[in-house]
This record gives C-alpha cells, structure tokens and sequence, in this order.
C-alpha cells in the first residue's frame, strides 16, 4: 500500500486504512485522537491524530517485544509506563558538554535574554475598524486630550477615568509593566519604539485611538551564561532528544512495517508536546 504524507490529504478527505504490524488503527480512535491536535483544516488534523496513534503503537509493540509490556489490547492503560521504560532503555542521549553549552548560549543569545520592560498609562478611545466616524472622532478627541496633559500632565488619572473605554481606567489609565507580546499587535509593535514621556500623537489599534503615556522603559539584556546554564542545557538536552527519536521511530517504522501513512521529520513531536 502506497504511504501518504500529511499535505497531500486534502481536508474532509478520508485516508486510507492505517495499519502498524498486524495492528490496526481505525477511525474511530483516529476521531477521538483529534481533539489534540488543532489544525487549520480537518483532514490534516486527522492525519495528525493517526501519526501519533502510529508512534504509540510502533513504542507499545516494541515494548512488548523487549517483555516490558504486554502486547495485546488490555495492556494499554500500561502503555505510558511500558513507553517510558523503553526509551529509558533504548534512546541514548548523551548529556550536553559544558563547551557546546557555551557555544549554544553565545550564538542564541535572544533566546536567553531579559525582554525589554514598559511602564505606560492610556486612554482608550473606542472605535471598531469599519466605523470612519467614529475613528475620526476618536482622534480629534485624542489630540485635545493630549494638548490638555502637555499643559497640566497631572489630570491623566481624571481624563482616563472620563474618557477611557478600557476597564484600566479604573486605575487612572495603568497598565502596569508591559513585555513584549501583552498588547495587541499594532499597539505592541509601537510601543517599542517610542520615547519615554506624553506620546505626541495618538496611537492607533484595531480598538481605537490610544493617548499613551510612557512612564519608564528597562531595557532588556543579555543574561550571563552562569544565570541560565540550566535553561541552556534543557535546550540541548530536548534538541538532542527531538533527534534521537526521530531516527528511532523511523527505524521501527522500517523494522516493524507500517501501512498507510508515513511518518514525517517531525514524528518525534507526538511524544514531546
């Protein structure tokens, strides 16, 4: 039987019956596995599901060729554990040398840094995307809300709690310390950018206009290999795992036979999400 790869199912369409040595994987485990596996289109989720049963049962029937498990159905509520006993067994991977930590943390080192922090107020003035009225009204309230905090800076508190239609205006406008990610996209992305102080402009979002206050900005920065050499070799350790399972799946995949579908280079990711 000609093996399937998981972009060549086009969503809703039924693949073909999905066999792993002499065990069959049928449909109804294949639905119920589903559910785990979000996707933009059903059929790939479905074919998501099956590679992970696939993986499951190649790992169980191994298990039960080495006589950690038995073999046959009534073993599953075992399979965790038979699983488990056998990777610990089979998969060899070796611990990170201190070197090649050292080399990881100094060729990735946005991957161990502190993100740049932002303290900042606002007034959100609401207005949905499609609604041209209200956006141009939302602006020209924002302007004269920020001619009136550059004379008197204090009335912030007051003009958020009036105008705001964020519930931060219960807290004079506040949102606290903001990293990287915690706004919306458009906000986000200029709030990186700007200067300390009463922004000049208002700021655009898909909720409206922003009058935005950027109270204090922490830098972020490079952390020191001694603070996150735990971090660093968990890195490695799951790289190196990623790697070792995957030729091992696709050697029992080999040895074992499967039907039905092929496993991808990313079979290993069934066990480790």
């Amino acid at each position: 039987m000609q093996k399937i790869d998981i972009e060549q199912i086009p969503g809703g369409v039924t693949p073909p019956p999905i066999r792993v040595g002499e065990a069959d994987i049928d449909e109804g485990a294949i639905a119920q596995e589903m559910q785990y596996h979000p996707a933009d289109s059903a059929g790939t989720a479905q074919l998501k599901a099956a590679r992970a049963l696939v993986v499951r049962e190649l790992l169980r029937q191994r298990a039960g060729q080495l006589g950690l498990a038995e073999s046959d159905e009534a073993a599953v509520e075992e399979g965790d554990a038979a699983i488990a006993a056998l990777l610990e067994r089979e998969l060899d991977v070796p611990e990170p040398a201190e070197a090649d930590c050292r080399r990881f943390h100094a060729t990735h080192p946005e991957r161990f840094s502190e993100p740049t922090r932002l303290r900042v107020r606002h007034v959100l003035l609401a207005a949905a995307p499609d609604d041209a009225p209200g956006r141009d009204g939302g602006y020209r309230l924002a302007e004269t809300l920020i001619r009136q905090l550059r004379e008197a800076p204090e009335r912030f508190t007051e003009l958020a709690q009036r105008h705001s239609a964020c519930p931060s205006k219960d807290a004079g406008g506040e949102l606290g310390w903001l990293l990287p990610g915690q706004t919306v996209p458009e906000l986000d992305r200029a709030l990186q950018h700007l200067p300390e102080g009463l922004h000049e402009r208002p700021l655009a979002s898909r909720y409206g206009w922003h009058v935005v206050s950027l109270d204090a900005r922490v830098e972020g920065r490079v952390l020191p290999y001694e603070a996150v050499a735990e971090r660093v070799r968990h890195s490695l350790k799951e790289q190196a795992t990623r790697r070792a399972l995957r030729h091992y799946l696709l050697a029992l995949e080999a040895a074992i036979g499967v039907e039905g579908i092929a496993l991808d280079d990313d079979a290993a990711g069934a066990l480790m999400q």
